[in-house]
């Protein structure tokens, strides 16, 4: 990520442009230029921290750094406003609900059983319980945890 500041206005740049203006003029064509090059017209790296994730951080304004030459974004930890509590509750709801849209897809082997006694092959009982025992396993392991950040970062697994 780059960005130019031109009157004190600072223009963030998530790739490099194709053309930009700076206190140096209009340049074009940027794509092969060399960091000292781009850096000698006012383009310089924005740095934001390695922690960052848009999860669990906020970014603050772009400013520049005159130390390290850079621009930087600081990072902040959000807040949220439900108890951890509530946050699990909704977490898990959450993938409770993709459990059941993937066991929709099979429910018709069920209502045909009720209905008129017709076998439900064993690959769709294995796989509708398998899907169980996995939402099973994610209501323990969000239960478990014990920050908010945790609980907003589970990485929960692909059904």
């Amino acid at each position: 990520m780059k960005a130019v500041k031109n009157n004190e206005i600072i223009t963030l740049y998530q790739s490099l442009p194709n053309s930009f203006r700076s206190s140096t003029g209009l340049h074009y064509n940027i794509k092969g230029w060399s960091d000292s090059e781009m850096e000698d017209n006012g383009l310089f790296n924005v740095i934001i921290d390695d922690s960052y994730n848009s999860k669990i951080h906020n970014l603050g304004e772009i400013y520049w750094d005159l130390k390290g030459r850079v621009f930087k974004k600081d990072i902040s930890e959000k807040t949220w406003v439900q108890s951890l509590s509530e946050l699990k509750e909704r977490e898990i709801d959450n993938f409770k609900h993709r459990v059941i849209n993937e066991l929709s897809k099979t429910d018709w082997y069920i209502i045909r059983k009720a209905d008129n006694g017709s076998e439900i092959p064993q690959k769709i009982n294995d796989a509708r319980k398998s899907l169980r025992s996995i939402a099973n396993e994610v209501e323990s392991e969000i239960n478990a945890l014990t920050t908010k950040a945790e609980v907003i970062t589970f990485d929960f697994p692909n059904i």
